[in-house]
């Protein structure tokens, strides 16, 4: 029970339903991806803002919950992933969701927030010299396994980090393949319509 309400709860897709009090939605616009940062050319700041909130917590919060409940840490690792693949494949979307970035982030945040301290600067600097969100996300998917292990986090946690990972970096693939052709677009760039950057 435990597993589905976390699965649930990370399916809600934020994004979604704040853009359209707004009355749009931003899977018919930009690149159609449902994170805050398409979000943002959708709906505009403040929403995309609160979408990147909103996907955190639906990490963070299933996580807390399942560690005041008393579960051990492989369940409470699993409540995390659940809320994570409820994000990817929302059953309120048929399936289909974000990237998973700000999700991962939220259920980090509260497996391991260690590691997300020394994540979430490498990920702004990389985002700020760069101008790529996209490669800044893929760089923090790639480091935080061998983080996890290198500070000790439970196997658990350290599976789960290394499976968010994995499924981030391959829902990059559009991205990776705009990076390779020099077509992605950089933050404050124009070419929005082509374009995702990926925290999602």
């Amino acid at each position: 029970m435990l597993l589905l309400s976390a699965y649930l709860f990370g399916s809600i897709p934020t994004g979604v339903w704040l853009s359209r009090r707004r009355g749009v939605d931003p899977r018919d616009i930009g690149s159609g991806n449902i994170g805050a940062t398409n979000v943002v050319r959708a709906a505009g700041v403040a929403t995309g803002l609160m979408t990147l909130a909103g996907d955190a917590l639906k990490g963070l919060l299933p996580v807390l919950i399942a560690m005041r409940a008393g579960y051990g840490e492989t369940i409470v690792a699993l409540a995390g992933f659940a809320a994570f693949i409820g994000h990817l494949y929302s059953c309120f979307l048929r399936l289909r969701g974000g990237k998973g970035v700000a999700t991962a982030f939220g259920v980090l945040l509260g497996l391991a927030p260690l590691t997300m301290v020394i994540v979430v600067p490498l990920f702004a600097l990389v985002a700020a010299l760069s101008r790529y969100v996209s490669v800044a996300s893929l760089l923090a998917a790639g480091v935080t396994p061998p983080l996890l292990i290198a500070l000790r986090y439970p196997p658990a946690t350290s599976a789960v980090g290394l499976a968010a990972g994995l499924l981030i970096i391959a829902r990059h693939r559009d991205n990776i393949r705009r990076l390779r052709f020099g077509t992605e677009a950089r933050v404050g760039g124009t070419r929005v319509s082509e374009a995702d950057s990926g925290v999602a």
